[in-house]
């Protein structure tokens, strides 16, 4: 088995409980295979940073429900135990109408049991009332037991135990006000793991944190690492099996300024052909050598304009390859960076590789939800009119939109207004969408076509050709 941290609702800590169990864990030197619910980048991140395993996101909005259950079982089967953070509240999904792609949702796809943190901070006899709404709200939802965060004192903690008797269910942790660990944040959610320096301190914390707050007796078995009889019969990923002889190489820009990357697209692409090769546009002065594709994920760019401007010759190296026609795949931060300038939320304005002909401002307004689109032109990842899923996170926007653009994107999971947006350009798809490539091989398989076509003959003609910026 393995549990779900939930929360009833966002902000009420299910973060900090899931990062001081993994924590405690890791302590106890114990293997852990994390997931997330929902398309987050960056906690992933420090649920890898803790577990040294990569975080698997379960999304059946940009996969599909057969695929968050194969990916449960083919990534928790060799681990001892399994431990999944929700998304917002429990039943929150991608739409307000039903809990599509909610905690609860995943909850019912695995037939896992859910432990619900509950904020305390301003309640006390309520709690139950709380908790008694989320038991019985959907009883297809089994919750294993309650974490009590922002507890007051020793007073408050007997108040709220005696109001959840009745329920009849545990409580399998709790967190008192003063064992909040904060995390900094910015415009995007919380600052990446690897730009924090004293991430090591913040990590003992939160396992001192979890080895004192929970019950780990109650607990332990209920993450034990165990597929329900239930899904066993579904088979592991159908990945093909790599060509050992015939490796695309494609660079991945991967560094503080572009890291949000699932996993499953990068283990994807290799299981397709390709070898990854990570390189920084932040430090290195040139691309890898005898590459045939670029991967540009998504990030904080603007964070890092400074140094990303500075880095003349990666600039260069980038507009010359694609120049020279070499398949690109650029989404959010990516495509920033393929933009003429970024301008940051102070005004100032940095130069970026200049083949997109357009500016990214950095504003207030969040710009955040699934999307689905059609393709209203061919690309080095779709075709005309085919069909994809994808997220949108974002606080900037382009000075100027392509007057042919790459796709018709509808704004939201049952939404009836749209909106076009994305690049096609030389051999360059750019969009602010996000991708998951679990939700259909097609796209990763056109990618790598496009590279393995991009010919050596082609690749030596990218020394010639000349930088040209704004």
């Amino acid at each position: 088995m393995a549990i779900i941290i939930a929360g009833e609702r966002s902000g009420v800590g299910k973060t900090t409980v899931t990062l001081a169990l993994l924590s405690a864990l890791r302590h106890r030197n114990q293997k852990v295979q994390s997931f997330k619910v929902g398309p987050d980048y960056i906690d992933p991140m420090f649920h890898e940073y803790i577990t040294n395993l990569p975080c698997r996101n379960l999304d059946p909005f940009l996969t599909s429900e057969s695929y968050v259950q194969k990916c449960f079982i083919h990534h928790s089967q060799n681990t001892k135990y399994t431990l999944i953070e929700g998304v917002m509240g429990l039943f929150d999904g991608a739409a307000g109408g039903d809990d599509y792609a909610s905690t609860a949702h995943i909850a019912r796809l695995l037939d896992l049991p859910v432990v619900l943190v509950l904020d305390c901070s301003r309640l006390s006899r309520s709690v139950a009332a709380i908790a008694h709404g989320y038991k019985t709200f959907d009883p297809r939802i089994k919750i294993a037991g309650f974490v009590l965060n922002r507890v007051g004192s020793d007073r408050h903690l007997e108040l709220l135990t005696d109001a959840l008797k009745p329920l009849q269910l545990p409580i399998l942790g709790v967190l008192r006000r003063q064992d909040n660990i904060t995390i900094p944040d910015r415009h995007l959610g919380l600052i990446p793991s690897n730009e924090l320096e004293n991430l090591n301190a913040v990590v003992e914390q939160l396992a001192q944190l979890g080895e004192s707050c929970f019950d780990w007796a109650k607990l332990l078995p209920l993450m034990t690492s165990k597929v329900d009889n239930n899904l066993e019969k579904i088979p592991n990923f159908p990945f093909p099996i790599p060509n050992s002889t015939n490796k695309i190489r494609i660079a991945i820009a991967r560094d503080s300024a572009f890291n949000f990357y699932y996993p499953d697209n990068l283990d994807i692409l290799q299981s397709l052909g390709a070898e990854l090769v990570n390189w920084s546009p932040l430090k290195d002065t040139e691309l890898p050598e005898d590459v045939q594709g670029l991967y540009f994920g998504g990030g904080f760019p603007e964070v890092f304009a400074t140094e990303l401007a500075n880095n003349y010759q990666a600039r260069k190296a980038v507009q010359n390859a694609i120049f020279g026609g070499i398949p690109s795949y650029a989404e959010c931060g990516g495509l920033m960076y393929l933009c003429q300038e970024i301008i940051d939320f102070a005004g100032n304005a940095y130069p970026m590789v200049g083949i997109i002909p357009s500016t990214a401002i950095m504003g207030k307004r969040l710009t955040l939800g699934y999307r689905q689109a059609v393709a209203m032109q061919d690309s080095p990842m779709i075709s005309r009119g085919f069909q994809i899923r994808g997220h949108e996170f974002h606080r900037s926007t382009l000075d100027l939109e392509p007057q042919n653009p790459l796709l018709e994107m509808q704004l939201g999971y049952d939404s009836q207004k749209f909106k076009s947006e994305g690049w096609q350009i030389h051999q360059v798809h750019a969009s602010y969408l996000h991708l998951h490539f679990g939700a259909n091989l097609e796209i990763p398989k056109r990618f790598l076509k496009h590279c393995f076509q991009f010919t050596n003959s082609r690749r030596e003609e990218l020394g010639t050709a000349q930088l040209i910026f704004p």
